[in-house]
């Protein structure tokens, strides 16, 4: 692939700054796709891990978690944890497309809108979008979303899950 077509499949949507004042707004809004997937494959995998303790089960799910969106652990025991259990995590960031194929248009929206966060931060993290990319978790060809858009189906995903409230349009009183 060239470098061209590279940065047109996972590069940030736009090069126009963000205002200050959105960028706080669209981290929590990822956070909340990362409390969704957290809690998603917690189910999801808890038959598979049963050999686990407690702990050591909500270390391996936050290590998924950690590992996609790009943000190691940095608690000493997360991280040992991680280096030893790296195996087990490759092999479910191998099988997460299959495992939560209804969160990978929202886990697509979540990276590539950190990716502009950090961007305007002056972080590169488009290796996480590559990364995400040859999992099959990054949906290339669902359009980007602008950031109101990605934060409405956020919250409508959070409620969805139980981590927020629905908005619910008022209706007009008739007087």
């Amino acid at each position: 692939m060239n470098t061209s077509e590279e940065k047109e499949t996972v590069s940030p949507p736009n090069e126009e700054q963000l205002d200050s004042k959105v960028i706080p707004v669209m981290r929590e809004a990822v956070a909340t796709v990362q409390m969704i997937l957290y809690g998603t494959l917690k189910k999801k995998l808890a038959d598979r891990y049963i050999q686990l303790d407690k702990i050591e089960y909500n270390r391996l799910i936050g290590c998924i978690v950690n590992d996609i969106f790009g943000t190691p652990a940095q608690d000493h025991e997360s991280v040992q944890f991680a280096r030893e259990h790296l195996d087990t995590i490759e092999i479910e960031l191998r099988e997460l497309a299959e495992n939560v194929p209804d969160l990978l248009p929202v886990l697509t929206d979540a990276m590539r809108m950190q990716t502009l966060c950090d961007h305007e931060e002056g972080v590169n993290s488009i290796p996480t979008l590559l990364r995400a990319r040859a999992l099959n978790i990054l949906q290339e060809d669902r359009p980007i979303p602008l950031p109101s858009t990605f934060m409405i189906l956020v919250r409508q995903q959070g409620a969805k899950y139980g981590l927020l409230t629905s908005m619910q349009a008022k209706e007009a009183s008739s007087e």
